[in-house]
């Protein structure tokens, strides 16, 4: 008979926030499977849990998915927890879900916190319909191509971003959903949680002047109909416009062609302005 994987929310900050459950089922499974085994060791010695645990991350999930299937069809209880958080969001749990669904195993959630919604409900932006997002790609022409499939999503946006990749991604923000509002909540349930309600422009002038410190979880208001993308470039004149997109890195076809696409007019109209 096969065993039990049970998907274990930990605290995404605050030790107190796991529930009575999870420290429940941490004591009685025969393996769990952790993301980071350093850092979950620390949260089972907090509660006085004594397990054994085995690695589970990003860069060996297809070996050690296979290894866990296998003690599950022993007939073993596996818990799988992710660095902090509820697992398979945004994290390799998701494929050994899949692997175990497969196999006929059954598969049990024990809830608890998500940084995703943590930042959601203290926001101050609109919670009854929403999207997660999760990481952007960072692959330049996939992330541009998820940008532009959201620039009129409704609904109230959702995505988690690393301290030295934040600047980077508000200018595309910027770029691609134009001014919109945004609240930025850091370091969620931790010593020094902070969420900073404002918009896009404000944020990227912020961040400009002082270095992101802590985990993101950015929500982006929703499109409303209004939000224009152009306005950053309304009132640049297209030598400006040019030269901006070529500080941004961009070379000097690339800068043309996105000059082009901005004003809605062909490529060789803006040859002829810049060599007017």
């Amino acid at each position: 008979m096969n065993g039990n994987l049970y998907l274990v929310s930990t605290p995404i900050g605050n030790l107190e926030d796991i529930t009575l459950r999870a420290i429940r089922i941490l004591k009685e499974v025969d393996v769990i499977a952790a993301e980071d085994t350093r850092q979950t060791l620390k949260l089972l010695n907090h509660f006085d849990i004594n397990k054994p645990l085995t690695s589970f991350f990003r860069h060996n999930e297809n070996k050690k998915g296979e290894y866990i299937i296998s003690l599950l069809k022993e007939g073993k209880n596996i818990a799988l927890v992710s660095d902090a958080g509820t697992p398979a969001i945004s994290d390799p749990g998701e494929e050994l879900v899949s692997l175990a669904i497969e196999e006929g195993i059954t598969v049990i959630p024990v809830p608890g916190p998500v940084a995703a919604t943590s930042g959601l409900i203290i926001s101050g932006l609109p919670t009854g319909r929403f999207t997660f997002e999760g990481f952007l790609p960072m692959n330049k022409k996939n992330r541009k191509d998820r940008l532009e499939s959201l620039e009129q999503e409704q609904r109230t946006m959702i995505f988690y971003e690393a301290p030295h990749k934040l600047k980077s991604t508000l200018k595309d923000m910027r770029e691609f959903l134009g001014n919109r509002k945004i609240a930025l909540a850091r370091e969620m349930t931790k010593i020094h949680e902070e969420v900073i309600r404002t918009t896009l422009d404000e944020a990227i002038i912020k961040y400009e002047e002082e270095n992101p410190k802590g985990e993101f979880v950015l929500i982006v208001d929703g499109y409303d109909g209004k939000t224009e993308k152009d306005v950053f470039w309304k009132d640049l004149t297209i030598q400006e416009h040019y030269d901006y997109y070529l500080a941004q890195g961009e070379d000097r076809m690339n800068a043309t062609k996105k000059v082009a696409k901005d004003r809605g007019v062909s490529k060789r109209d803006i040859y002829g302005e810049l060599n007017s």
